[in-house]
């Protein structure tokens, strides 16, 4: 019967492992970040569903690095022409056509690197997006579960998952469907993608930190608004990249 306990041990099994397994790709996530953001990139960070939590890790939070932009469907009609009543199609994330309108939306310049997310892997919006990123020349860090994405046909035209298209894949360590803890009926309950996917965000913000600092670059990186000075400190490291990142909820 599920419970908290179980739920507790359940989690940090899978938190353990992701944190051990995918070292070696954090570190590269990291290069390929860092690298970028030497360059005059920006970060963009993109997931659709739950996996937009991905994304609000890595972009404009305290902690976090400043130059990072975070790509949600809501842009369409934030940003562009959309009618509202869009955003209420559940199939919306499976539509291949929407990443190329978020692309334009969000007018990433050629040094940008990008972050998707997706534990499925296989949606029409993401993959798309994935395509148009490796297309255009940006370097991609894909988050999402390599078991699962493994066991579900895609649903991209090009039969594609967005692990295939990755120059570095971080492994979540979900499960296949992403919840934890079976049910005497049959099905799970309660999903692991969303903290793993946020310990692999910060594991990735650490090391990028690092190879700034070990290579001579202030790293700039976000206070607290809620701390005396943060606002101040911010708006100064936000004015540096006026134009190429978005601050909404």
């Amino acid at each position: 019967m599920p419970d908290s306990q179980g739920f507790l041990t359940a989690a940090k099994d899978v938190v353990d492992r992701v944190t051990t397994t995918q070292k070696d790709a954090v570190l590269g996530a990291a290069h390929l970040l860092a690298g970028a953001l030497r360059a005059g990139g920006v970060v963009q960070a993109f997931g659709t569903g739950h996996s937009e939590s991905l994304a609000t890790e890595v972009a404009g939070r305290a902690g976090g690095l400043v130059p990072t932009n975070k790509i949600a469907l809501r842009d369409l009609v934030l940003y562009g022409d959309a009618p509202r009543e869009l955003l209420a199609d559940p199939l919306l994330e499976r539509d291949p056509s929407i990443a190329h309108r978020l692309y334009e939306l969000a007018a990433p310049r050629p040094e940008d690197v990008f972050v998707i997310a997706s534990h499925s892997g296989i949606n029409g919006c993401v993959v798309e997006m994935a395509q148009l990123v490796r297309e255009r020349g940006h370097g991609l860090v894909a988050v999402t579960s390599l078991h699962h994405t493994a066991r579900v046909e895609p649903r991209h035209p090009s039969g594609r998952r967005l692990a295939d298209l990755a120059d570095v894949v971080l492994d979540n360590g979900g499960p296949f469907g992403d919840a934890l803890l079976p049910l005497p009926g049959g099905g799970a309950t309660c999903a692991v993608s969303s903290i793993t996917a946020a310990y692999l965000a910060q594991m990735v913000n650490a090391e990028v930190v690092r190879l700034l600092i070990e290579a001579g670059v202030a790293p700039p990186v976000y206070l607290s608004a809620n701390v005396p000075g943060g606002d101040t400190h911010n708006h100064e490291l936000e004015s540096r990249y006026a134009g190429r990142i978005r601050r909404s909820a």
